[in-house]
């Protein structure tokens, strides 16, 4: 029997939780080609893994990031996404995000601007 691998993809530090982790919702998202999140933020934050495509990336205060299929993002808890962007005007980009979630709290909270 073959051994099992296992390749760290990111840690993701959750301290800032106003509210411990009731449960985890692991969805699959579709971006359409050239579609923009918006700004938004996610209360309990969000672990993911693009598994398809390419993304923009960009957190309040840090530099823009490329995501491709293979790459790995965390979302802390409660920071402000300026960018979760469908880099091609072509073709969908589709990621797997967990989310930490308690209580009623949604997913995603859309920001103004």
């Amino acid at each position: 029997m073959s051994e099992v691998r296992r390749r760290h993809l990111l840690t993701g530090d959750v301290t800032g939780r106003p509210e411990p982790v009731e449960r985890v919702e692991l969805h699959q998202v579709t971006l359409a080609p050239g579609q923009a999140s918006g700004r938004h933020t996610h209360p309990g934050g969000v672990a993911g893994h693009v598994t398809e495509g390419r993304i923009v990336f960009e957190l309040d205060g840090e530099p823009p990031r490329e995501l491709g299929a293979g790459s790995a993002f965390f979302e802390p808890p409660g920071a402000t996404v300026l960018r979760f962007d469908n880099l091609s005007p072509a073709e969908p980009a589709t990621f797997v995000a967990c989310y930490l979630l308690a209580g009623d709290q949604p997913l995603i909270e859309p920001l103004e601007g």
